[in-house]
C-alpha cells in the first residue's frame, strides 16, 4: 500500500503499522484514563480517518490542554467530515465532561485545518503560536498555530 505524501505532509514522518497499532493502544488508554478520546471515522463502511479529544501535557504555555483533532484519508477531505466528527467531540468535551476550554493546532501552511477550526467557531491569538516541542528544531513543520474555543464561547453551537 502506498503512502500519498500530500496527506502527510503537515507531519513530521510516516507512521508505520507498529506504530499505528501502538498509537490505537495509546488512544485505548486515553479513553480508560479521561472517558473520551480518538475515535475512528468511517463512511459506507470504509475507514476514512479518526478525530477526537487528546490531553497535551508538553511544555507549552497553554498546556496541560485538552486538543480536538482530526486525522482523515484524501479521499475523505472536503466533504464536511472533519467538521461534523469535530462539532461532535466538542461537544461531547463541553457538555458530557464539563470542560473549561478545547484548544486545536496545525502548521500554519495547513488552510484546510485552519478552515475546519473557524468554522468551528475557534479563535485563534497570534500571540498564542508556538514552536511545538515535539518536532525537531529546523523543521517547516515547528510553527504551530493555536486555535482555541471556550465552553461559554461554545453554548451549545
Amino acid at each position: 500500500m502506498s503512502v500519498d505524501p500530500d496527506v502527510m505532509r503537515y507531519f513530521p514522518s510516516f507512521v508505520s503499522q507498529e506504530d499505528t497499532r501502538a498509537l490505537v493502544q495509546r488512544f485505548d488508554g486515553v479513553f480508560d484514563e479521561h472517558g473520551f478520546g480518538p475515535w475512528a471515522l468511517e463512511h459506507d463502511g470504509e475507514f476514512v480517518g479518526f478525530t477526537g479529544l487528546l490531553v497535551h501535557t508538553f511544555p507549552a504555555h497553554f498546556t496541560p490542554a485538552v486538543e480536538v483533532g482530526w486525522r482523515l484519508r484524501r479521499e475523505a477531505w472536503g466533504r464536511g467530515f472533519a467538521t461534523e466528527a469535530a462539532r461532535e467531540a466538542l461537544r461531547i468535551g463541553f457538555e458530557e465532561h464539563d470542560l473549561d476550554e478545547i484548544v486545536s493546532m496545525t502548521v500554519p501552511a495547513n488552510v484546510r485545518s485552519v478552515a475546519v477550526m473557524e468554522r468551528l467557531g475557534m479563535t485563534r491569538d497570534r500571540a498564542d503560536d508556538f514552536d511545538h516541542p515535539r518536532v525537531e528544531e529546523g523543521s517547516p513543520l515547528r510553527r504551530h498555530v493555536l486555535y482555541r474555543l471556550s465552553r461559554s464561547q461554545w453554548a451549545g453551537s
